[in-house]
């Protein structure tokens, strides 16, 4: 599942094993999840 970072704009790779969630390249804690543009149809019923 790939973030993005709000300070550094960064594409990343969390690891929850190691414990905290920080980017690796600026230590930013504040991360976005990259969503796919798909767009989903549900027929109503």
């Amino acid at each position: 599942m790939g973030y993005k970072c709000t300070r550094c704009k960064m594409t990343v790779e969390i690891d929850y094993s190691s414990g905290g969630i920080r980017c690796p390249y600026c230590g930013h804690r504040i991360l976005i999840k990259h969503r796919p543009t798909m767009i989903k149809r549900v027929v109503a019923e």
